[in-house]
């Protein structure tokens, strides 16, 4: 079978996390297994991927399958990754609504690293601690459909609501932006440049509301570079989004 023929099999198989160490012998329990057996009603002999603990990624075959267990032995593993070369932290500003139910599954999908949500002085949404506690449960599951779905190859992390001052202070990325629309002279694009060689990159995005000049210069007292995404203002939900498309691409992580 030739290399493209082959990846389209690959691409076609479904895709399952395995909170273990890769072994060649390997078991899928609880919801996926459900799934497995009583959704897609695969048998023994059927072929899907497993991502293990590690971030290995390979070929399996189901050779015993039960309601609540499914057991894999690993056929091959696969060495193409999926994941970009720059791990971006997104920092997000509470959103009312579905807004961040929609930032984090589209996030995710683009290939973030890890989100964490945070409250900012002019955050409209308010939740108390059981809430909040609730809200990332549910933002982490719709992260985990959008990886499975998106093909790729780590369950990006969905943190505990922080303070504005939390994050400052738990998230000492070398590289820091924090996107501000008042901000009129370093583009995101300028800032990229100065910035290689590129690794990790926290990224700010203020909740509807906005970024108080407050948080402004708390984010730069910790050496956050404010950065314009563009001539026009862009939504809550939608300012993280373009940032990490335009980090991708200058990265090359959208394609040749």
């Amino acid at each position: 079978m030739d290399n493209d023929a082959n990846e389209h099999e690959v691409t076609g198989l479904h895709r399952f996390f395995i909170s273990k160490l890769y072994s060649e012998k390997m078991n899928i329990t609880g919801i996926d297994a459900r799934h497995i057996s009583k959704v897609l009603r695969m048998q023994i002999g059927d072929k899907l991927q497993i991502v293990s603990n590690d971030g290995v990624r390979a070929i399996g075959e189901i050779t015993a399958l039960k309601d609540n267990n499914v057991t894999v032995h690993c056929l091959e593993k696969l060495e193409e990754c999926h994941e970009p070369s720059v791990r971006i932290i997104l920092a997000q500003g509470l959103a009312k609504g579905e807004k961040m139910d929609f930032i984090v599954q589209k996030a995710t999908e683009l290939g973030v690293f890890s989100i964490v949500p945070i409250v900012m002085k002019h955050s409209i949404m308010k939740m108390d601690d059981v809430k909040a506690e609730r809200m990332v449960e549910r933002w982490q599951k719709i992260a985990e459909a959008a990886v499975k779905q998106s093909k790729r190859d780590i369950i990006s992390e969905i943190y505990p609501v922080k303070t504005f001052e939390q994050l400052l202070y738990d998230h000492d990325c070398d590289v820091k932006f924090i996107a501000y629309e008042c901000e009129d002279n370093m583009s995101l694009k300028k800032a990229l440049c100065q910035a290689k060689p590129l690794q990790e990159l926290l990224l700010i995005i203020g909740p509807e509301g906005g970024i108080s000049e407050q948080e402004l210069q708390q984010a730069k007292n910790v050496g956050a570079v404010p950065v314009t995404l563009g001539k026009r203002i862009l939504r809550t939900e939608t300012a993280g989004l373009v940032a990490m498309a335009a980090v991708f691409y200058e990265t090359g992580d959208l394609g040749d």
